[in-house]
């Protein structure tokens, strides 16, 4: 803090100067200029000081770099290592270097449109997108739970994607897949049965052990996923579930137990599955067979919507699959056409039959 007298047009006047920081560190300077007399200059340097100490006192607004850190350490202790690492990874790679040094406060509508629409590598597909903006709707609905935003900027903004084209087996095509399967021997025909007959995703059913079977009980607990990168943790939504057997599962089952002898998986170990080459594997086979050429996930939907077409409840299929949106599920009710079923039996107007045509003739002739 200084005082300084300098000559201007002839006359004295005088200049304060106080310096300071921020909570932050950051240097902070401020200045009066042009004081007539030192009186002044006192009193003004005065109103600096306090107006310096109100800067150090005044809480810091965080910034956009620091909220997306402290959200990262928070989700650390909820959810899966993946999911955290795929959020760091983006965000790395697509935000941090536009919005570094920005008060979360000062972010809006408008930046957040710009972000997803003009900033973002325009490579990007819609898919990634929309991830990327749940991904921010997400961070800044943390920022409201603890109190540092008052609304989220991204509500009412919608990156539109076309629907997925999900494909599934006929039963005709599972019929094949499973015989030519076992004919063959092939080595993923129980990882297959399993996949057709329960439902479940890969990582849960490379997890299940004997012990998690309730041959009694017809039912199958589901509590835990493997991947190659994580390893064994809680399912996909970190919610167990229960998975009825039916009568031809569970013969089988009971079958493939004697032949597997005391071991604690149900599933054989395979290096393709380990190594996450499932969906080659199947597709490979699908093409040697003949029939539709689908994903190792297809047959969770081909599973799905089978249950839905033959008239299963929605709740039912939801808990069976172990969804927790209704929307997700939908997706496959309209994949079996069951919303719009019988939907044309009340035209007012058929096909002409054949015996129509023939006493047409006769009047004619």
């Amino acid at each position: 803090m200084s005082i300084k007298t300098i000559e201007k047009n002839g006359k004295k006047v005088f200049e304060v100067y106080v310096n300071g920081f921020d909570l932050r560190g950051k240097r902070i300077q401020m200045k009066r200029r042009g004081l007539e007399s030192l009186r002044k200059a006192e009193a003004a340097e005065f109103e600096l000081k306090r107006e310096m100490a109100k800067i150090k006192e005044e809480p810091v607004s965080v910034r956009w770099e620091e909220w997306a850190e402290e959200c990262l350490n928070k989700m650390r202790l909820v959810n899966q290592p993946s999911t955290v690492n795929s959020y760091q990874k983006q965000l790395n790679k697509s935000i941090n270097h536009h919005w570094k040094g920005i008060e979360i406060i000062k972010i809006t509508k408008a930046d957040v449109h710009e972000m997803i629409f003009e900033k973002i590598d325009h490579k990007i597909s819609m898919n990634t997108r929309r991830w990327i903006l749940d991904m921010i709707r997400r961070l800044f609905q943390m920022a409201i739970e603890d109190g540092i935003l008052s609304h989220n900027p991204t509500s009412g903004l919608k990156v539109k994607v076309p629907e997925i084209d999900q494909k599934v087996l006929t039963n005709s095509e599972v019929e094949i897949l499973l015989r030519e399967a076992k004919i063959t021997n092939h080595r993923f025909y129980p990882v297959w049965i399993l996949a057709l007959m329960t439902g479940m995703r890969s990582g849960e059913l490379m997890a299940i052990r004997w012990v998690d079977i309730d041959f009694d009980g017809r039912t199958i607990a589901v509590t835990k996923q493997w991947t190659n990168k994580t390893g064994f943790t809680p399912t996909k939504t970190r919610k167990n579930r229960i998975v009825p057997i039916s009568d031809d599962l569970l013969q089988f089952l009971k079958e493939f137990k004697l032949k597997q002898g005391q071991t604690e998986f149900v599933l054989p170990r395979l290096i393709e599955w380990e190594n996450g080459e499932q969906a080659f594997v199947l597709r490979e086979f699908c093409e040697a067979i003949g029939v539709t050429s689908v994903k190792f996930h297809d047959l969770r939907a081909t599973f799905i919507t089978n249950l839905l077409a033959r008239g299963e409840s929605l709740a039912r299929v939801m808990a069976i699959v172990g969804h927790t949106q209704l929307k997700t599920t939908n997706i496959y009710l309209r994949k079996a056409g069951v919303d719009v079923q019988g939907g044309t039996d009340k035209l007012g107007y058929n096909v002409p039959s054949d015996s129509m045509g023939e006493l047409l003739s006769l009047v004619k002739y």
